[in-house]
């Protein structure tokens, strides 16, 4: 009897020594004023390593940690954990599941465009997954889950700009060599920028996250008191056939609505449009999933 609980002791500190090996090693590694992709992941990773081994005493979590961020080091090429990695039953995961869809659909366009909040994602949804499958500290899950989807809104709207800029910037370059071959000068004038709230849906849902709810709240506080007539539009990506798209539209539009109104908005004072799939945020071929383009935006109509 003694010898085996010896040789469990004997196991217990080889995984002990295993597990905040990389730890350790990590520890030493200066992560002030990540500049590129790779630094934010090694930052971010960092951060969740230091508070899972000297906050929780979480070995296995601050080991996971540890080793994305080391890893970080060596390729740019880091993903969100898998699927299946977690061990957790159908009703906890499915959330997961669409967030992981989301950040994987969007994961090329923003390691170009937005590094910071690319890296932001990744860790924070290693970190929802992970504390969702402890299941105890609800605190810690709401917490990793809301710092994902602020990443996320934050790219979303990011590679919505980052569209816009490119569209400009080629229609600017039409008209210069439009200029150049017929000898014209043309006079243009800036637009006004349009006071707007974009809001962003997960793939065929039309209700919101308490993060989005939030972000509504944020804008009617900031920005209500001028606004007397609301106009909310809302969009689909191009994944399915355009009725049914335009149909998902409504429904998003008309749930903000209600948002608005339980907000002390009057019902009179808003206006809703659904497009469907008519005015993508970002340009994609037919049938195509894009989370940048499921959006509603409000509007200030006066």
């Amino acid at each position: 009897m003694k010898f085996k609980y010896l040789i469990s002791i004997i196991f217990f500190l080889i995984f002990l020594t295993g597990c905040s090996s990389g730890y350790k090693e990590l520890s030493v590694i200066e992560t002030n004023k990540p500049r590129n992709f790779q630094e934010h992941l090694l930052s971010e990773y960092k951060k969740k390593a230091t508070f899972e081994a000297e906050e929780m005493h979480d070995w296995n979590s601050a080991k996971l940690y540890s080793e994305k961020a080391l890893k970080s080091l060596e390729t740019d090429e880091i993903y969100p954990e898998e699927i299946a990695y977690w061990k957790l039953p159908e009703e906890k995961i499915y959330k997961i599941r669409i967030a992981h869809d989301n950040l994987m659909t969007i994961y090329r366009e923003a390691k170009k465009i937005d590094p910071f909040n690319l890296a932001k994602a990744i860790s924070s949804l290693d970190c929802w997954s992970e504390q969702q499958e402890e299941n105890w500290q609800t605190w810690d899950i709401n917490s990793c889950k809301n710092d994902f989807l602020n990443a996320m809104h934050n790219i979303y709207q990011k590679i919505s700009s980052y569209e816009n800029e490119q569209e400009n910037l080629n229609k600017k370059n039409n008209n210069l060599e439009y200029e150049t071959k017929n000898e014209v000068t043309i006079v243009t004038k800036n637009e006004n920028k349009e006071l707007m709230q974009i809001i962003y849906f997960d793939f065929d849902q039309f209700n919101l996250s308490e993060v989005s709810k939030d972000k509504i709240k944020k804008f009617l506080n900031n920005y209500g008191s001028i606004i007397n007539e609301y106009l909310v539009v809302g969009h689909t990506d191009s994944k399915g056939t355009n009725k049914y798209n335009l149909s998902l539209s409504i429904k998003r539009a008309e749930f903000v609505k209600e948002i608005l109104i339980n907000y002390g908005i009057q019902q009179s004072s808003i206006k809703i449009l659904g497009k469907g799939e008519e005015s993508l945020a970002v340009n994609t071929p037919d049938d195509t999933k894009q989370p940048a383009n499921r959006r509603v935006e409000i509007k200030k109509t006066n």
